[in-house]
Parts: structure tokens; C-alpha cells; sequence
């Protein structure tokens, strides 16, 4: 019987583990208490966070504890992993208001009926950090730190050419603190997160071993990058977010939709429950027929994230687009008032505000090689004009390729 990592491994999960094989007779010898980080630098979290949560989801329905902690105190000195400047500092009222907002959408994803046994909780550092004695940190924990060690990690490293300030470099100490706290209030023994967490993480699992002498392991899942090493989840609108007032359902869903067909079986794996035979069954489609694995993963990850009536929806809207039908009620839509069409009616130039393009260049070279349509009559007039009428009733329907589809109505 597969335990618990065997379910993570054989799905591409994990990237890096400490004394694989004592994590996995902890595992095998009853449930385990484990818990991934989540910095509330935003009010939602975005794709990248998922790996982790579909992590944690998995671990979860095999029986072990997740506990989901908001970086409430961390959040207010900043992860200096993979950012080459010092991040932007938050209110205390911004970082609070973020986790209010994270704490809500965690709960679609992990099960926190309290009672079992195994039930999700939250849990935020800023009830342990926020109000911490420098001092008598720096003599408990700060003494077992080694600077020569510290600045070997890559999150250091890569700062350290531009400026590592003092207040960064205190994170790594803060997390490890974390794991700690965890450690000791709920008997957490393993920390797990994104590859790129990877030194924070050692210092955490060393800490307790060195502290307590008693063991503890970090375990860090892949990023999720495309075949070629781009990392996934970037649109023409920035990030790729599981709020549906950043992202909306339907954009969430032609993003998965229009994946690279190499990424198809990867992206099913990892950002769905579906079983492993039908992720391979899937994934082994080629030309054309690739194209309905493409929906079932689109599908599958847009009712995970906003359930089913909207993955329905964006389902629905997406295949009467590409007949060229329109279903206006799910199509990504802007109201234009009277007065802004008075001020700008240059359609080039709604088509970039609107998201389709980075710029009112980006859409005159679209023109220029026929990459822009209304309906399914292409533009050829760079100067194209729109006016009210035209967006009155279902509105004004643009499109950029086959992909990227908005729509235009008279508020």
C-alpha cells in the first residue's frame, strides 16, 4: 500500500527531502503533523500557491494534519528568497486584512471538521512574533546560528551583490522560530513548501533537532514551471489568482486551457485530483486529440479553485466563443460609460486597457498582422473607431488570436 509521500512522488510532487528515509517511517508509523507558510503580502493568494495546498490536501485525505500558517508576524520583515531588492514593507492593518482574506479561501481546499482526528487548523506567527523579547530570542535561538552558514543560502546569496539588510536577514531566524513554536504547541514535525524555501526550511528542521534533539524534516515540492523552465501562472494581466475579483473564472479557465501540450500531463498531476491512470490516459494524446485533455484540465482546475457552477460557466463560454455564438453573461466584460467613449473611441487602444494587449502598440502590430478581431471579422483599420451603438444589447465582442476573447458594453 502506497503511504503518504508515495502518493507525492508518484504525482511529481516533491522536489527535496531531509533524512528521506526516517520521514518515511514517520509516516508509516501514524499521522503526522505537518504545515506550509503562506506570507500574506496580497489579499488573495495566487497559482503558485496551489502546489503546496494540493499538497497538503493530498497529505491530508492520507490521513496526516495540515496546519496552514499565515505569516502575520514574517509578513512584516519580508522573504528576501528570489527577490533581488528589499520587498515592500505593510501596515500591520494591510497584513491582517490579507490574512482575514487567505484564511477564507484555505477553506476550499483543506477539510477542517474538528471532529477528526486529522482536521486542518490555521494558525497565525504574528500571535507569537509580533510581540517577541529580542533579546532573550537572540541567547535562545539566535545562538544556535552560524553567519558564515546563513550566508551560503541561496536567498542570500543572491541579495548580497545589491544589499542584504539587517532586518531580511532576520527571516530565516523568524521562520525557524516558527517551526519551533509549531513543534512544541502542536507536535508539528515537518515543514513542507515551494523548492525555493528550501534553506529556510533546513534551518528550521536543524534548529529542533539542535534545540530539543528530536526529529524533525523539511520537505519542498516543485515549482510549477512550464517544459522548458518558465515559471506558470504569469497572463497578460500579471499574476494568475484564485480570487475570481482578480482573475475572473473564465480567464482562470482559458489559461488552463491553452496550456503548452507539453505541460498537459504535468499540469493534470500536480493541479488535479484526478487518478494517475487517467492523468497518463490524458496525457498520452497527441495532435488534435490533445485538445480534450486541455478541457478536462481547464475543467478540473477551475471547479477545484471556484467550484462547479462557474467552471460550467467559463466551460460554456469558452466553447460558444470559439463557435463564434457568444454567451455574453460569462465572457470577461468592461462597461464603458458615454463619457469615456467621448474621451477615447480609438478601439486599439480599448483593446490594450482592457488586457487583451500590453500596450496600444502591442494591438497596432496585432492589426498590422491580423491578430485582431470583432467577432470573427478581422480589424484591418488601425484606426478603427467604436462607438456607442455598437456596444449596446450583448456589446462589442474583441478578440486577440483564437485564445483571448473580451467584451465591451454600454454602461
Amino acid at each position: 500500500m502506497k503511504n503518504a509521500l508515495d502518493i507525492l512522488r508518484e504525482r511529481g510532487f516533491i522536489a527535496q527531502t531531509t533524512f528521506e528515509d526516517e520521514l518515511n517511517k514517520t509516516f508509516e508509523n501514524g499521522m503526522v503533523t505537518f504545515y506550509t507558510g503562506f506570507d500574506p503580502t496580497a489579499d488573495s493568494l495566487h497559482i503558485g500557491h496551489y502546489i503546496p495546498i494540493m499538497a497538503m490536501a493530498h497529505l491530508q485525505r492520507a490521513g496526516h494534519k495540515p496546519i496552514a500558517l499565515m505569516g502575520g508576524g514574517t509578513a512584516m520583515i519580508g522573504d528576501p528568497s528570489g527577490k533581488t531588492d528589499m520587498r515592500k514593507m505593510m501596515t500591520v492593518e494591510t497584513i491582517d486584512d490579507n490574512v482575514a482574506h487567505i484564511k477564507k479561501q484555505m477553506e476550499r481546499f483543506l477539510d477542517f471538521d474538528e471532529t477528526k482526528p486529522n482536521s486542518a487548523i490555521i494558525v497565525n506567527n504574528g500571535d507569537w512574533l509580533r510581540n517577541l523579547n529580542y533579546i532573550s530570542f537572540l541567547r535562545d535561538v539566535g545562538a544556535l546560528f552560524s553567519v558564515n552558514r546563513m550566508l551560503t543560502a541561496e536567498c542570500y546569496r543572491q541579495r548580497l551583490e545589491k544589499g542584504l539588510t539587517f532586518l531580511e536577514f532576520n527571516y530565516m531566524l523568524m521562520q525557524s522560530y516558527d517551526f519551533l513554536q509549531l513543534f512544541e504547541k502542536y507536535g508539528c514535525c515537518l515543514q513542507t513548501g515551494g523548492d525555493d524555501q528550501w534553506s529556510n526550511m533546513l534551518s528550521g528542521a536543524d534548529l529542533i533537532r539542535r534545540k530539543l534533539e528530536k526529529p524533525a524534516f523539511a520537505l519542498t515540492f516543485k515549482l510549477l514551471l512550464t517544459h522548458d523552465g518558465r515559471k506558470m501562472g504569469k497572463t497578460e494581466k500579471g499574476a494568475l489568482w484564485l480570487d475570481p475579483a482578480k482573475t475572473s473564472p473564465y480567464d482562470f479557465y482559458q489559461y488552463w486551457r491553452n496550456v503548452d501540450d507539453a505541460d498537459v500531463e504535468k499540469c493534470l498531476s500536480l493541479l488535479t485530483f484526478l487518478p494517475m491512470e487517467e492523468v497518463k490516459r490524458l496525457g498520452s494524446y497527441r495532435d488534435s486529440r490533445i485538445n480534450e485533455a486541455k478541457v478536462t484540465l481547464a475543467y478540473e482546475v477551475t471547479k477545484l479553485i471556484h467550484g462547479e457552477e462557474e467552471a460550467n460557466k467559463a466551460k460554456a463560454a469558452a466553447e460558444a466563443l470559439f463557435s463564434g455564438s457568444g454567451a455574453a453573461g460569462s465572457t470577461p466584460t468592461t462597461e464603458v460609460t458615454e463619457e469615456e467613449l467621448a474621451s477615447e473611441n480609438r478601439l486599439l487602444a480599448w483593446a490594450s486597457k482592457v488586457g487583451l494587449f500590453k500596450s496600444n502598440g502591442e494591438a497596432r502590430k496585432a492589426i498590422q498582422q491580423g491578430g485582431l478581431y470583432i467577432g470573427n471579422d478581422k480589424v484591418t483599420d488601425e484606426d478603427f473607431r467604436i462607438n456607442s451603438d455598437m456596444l449596446k444589447g450583448d456589446g462589442l465582442l474583441i478578440r486577440r488570436g483564437k485564445k483571448a476573447y473580451h467584451r465591451l458594453i454600454l454602461k
